[in-house]
């Protein structure tokens, strides 16, 4: 009887921790908001998905197989995180960028993150922000390089807010 439910219990945990990459369903029920990056000469809109409870955070992007053009993810935080804190790339298929932001949405720091493919998440590295950040931005990788988005430019939320063009 111990033996079967060790081995029970064994079989559970190889089935939770051991399943690969498609253990992770991708999220598909976040909140949805238009938004813009701004820059000194240009406007970028985007749609973004919102992740704001520590779930949906942990979840963020793993899964997906692609990101539609100038669509990403929001990571929103209720206070400001550390410099040292990070993303991982665990269970997440595309590569990505990450712009983190402060308060006031203004970009600090932009990281490239690719995937990893490790069947566990200590083996994939963490990509630290390296500045204070009150939240973050994944897009696809090359986003921010292509459009011309870096550190210094701005965020806006509320797309109605977004400069239009003449």
């Amino acid at each position: 009887m111990v033996a079967f439910r060790w081995a029970s219990l064994a079989l559970a945990f190889a089935l939770v921790t051991g399943c690969g990459v498609s253990a992770t369903p991708a999220q598909t029920d976040l909140p949805v908001t238009n938004a813009c990056f701004v820059t000194d000469s240009d406007s970028v809109s985007v749609v973004l998905e919102v992740a704001s409870t520590s779930e949906q955070r942990q979840v963020g992007l793993m899964g997906r197989t692609e990101l539609p053009t100038n669509h990403g993810m929001l990571f929103q935080y209720e206070d400001q995180r550390e410099p040292r804190n990070g993303f991982w790339m665990y269970r997440t298929l595309i590569p990505l960028d990450i712009a983190f932001l402060d308060r006031e949405g203004t970009i600090r720091n932009i990281r490239a993150m690719v995937p990893c493919s490790a069947s566990q998440g200590r083996s994939c590295p963490i990509y630290p922000a390296g500045v204070p950040y009150w939240s973050a931005v994944e897009m696809n990788a090359g986003f921010y390089l292509a459009n011309g988005i870096d550190v210094g430019d701005r965020l806006v939320l509320n797309g109605d807010k977004c400069p239009t063009e003449d």
